[in-house]
């Protein structure tokens, strides 16, 4: 057991959503069944304002003390680029072969896209690893959108006394799906290794995504964002490798292989 991270077990899972989804994106199909063939370790949190301190020795995060939003170190780092998150992993993974805590051969990196939504479904097909519904308080995301769409809205159910907190809270603050994973549907969305483009379709094992591209993949929902947009298929293609943005910050997997 390693502290602060789940065992993801090998599997395989229908990545994307069906037709029949509510408001559900384009860019989520064709559904591809990917074949996960090794286990791997994922950060249950996001990594935090103090995990990168500790790392880098600098805190580049939005909401902190000097912005007025106190000191909780607690909170997932964010305003990192895809790049920093990379430099974080590398520098990570030489820290803890230094102290002879790491396996012969494993890093720390960032997960494929293919991994990381095989680990937010934790085996479910719903909209949500939480089921079909996210509703205000369930998750750190714009609590006013709720979702299934209601009241005749393609996109969502209106709760006018739905909670906006317009900013991060400490990480682990909502429900854990059934690996143990915290805050896969909000707080900050996270940066995945693949460069952003099409499925495939059909059948495949351990993608990795286009060979090049401008635009890295960012998964999970937002502390901005509204619910439709925190479903477990949505992708998005925001990450151009440069970006900072308080709401983007990211979660380490430790596995065999190249960083």
């Amino acid at each position: 057991t390693i502290p602060n991270m789940a065992w993801i077990p090998c599997g395989t899972f229908t990545m994307g959503s069906p037709s029949s989804e509510p408001a559900r994106y384009s860019d989520e199909g064709p559904q591809t069944q990917v074949t996960i063939s090794q286990g791997f370790w994922m950060g249950k949190y996001l990594v935090t304002q103090a995990d990168y301190l500790a790392v880098v020795g600098s805190n580049p995060s939005f909401f902190t003390a000097a912005n007025g939003y106190g000191t909780d170190l607690s909170r997932p780092v964010e305003q990192v680029s895809w790049n920093d998150a990379v430099a974080y992993c590398a520098a990570l993974t030489a820290r803890e072969q230094a102290a002879g805590r790491l396996p012969a051969g494993w890093v720390y990196r960032l997960p494929t896209e293919a991994e990381w939504e095989y680990a937010c479904r934790a085996g479910t097909t719903t909209p949500f690893h939480y089921g079909n519904e996210l509703r205000s308080g369930m998750a750190n995301f714009y609590g006013i959108f709720e979702y299934p769409p209601c009241g005749g809205s393609t996109y969502y159910c209106s709760n006018p006394s739905g909670i906006y907190l317009g900013r991060t809270t400490s990480v682990g603050s909502y429900a854990p799906n059934a690996w143990g994973l915290y805050d896969m549907h909000g707080n900050v969305s996270e940066l995945c290794r693949d460069w952003y483009g099409a499925y495939p379709g059909g059948s495949v094992t351990d993608p990795m995504g286009p060979a090049s591209g401008s635009l890295r993949v960012v998964r999970g929902g937002r502390w901005s964002f509204a619910a439709l947009n925190c479903r477990s298929a949505v992708r998005s293609g925001s990450g151009y490798p440069l970006d900072r943005e308080n709401d983007v910050g990211f979660r380490v997997v430790l596995a065999p292989g190249q960083p």
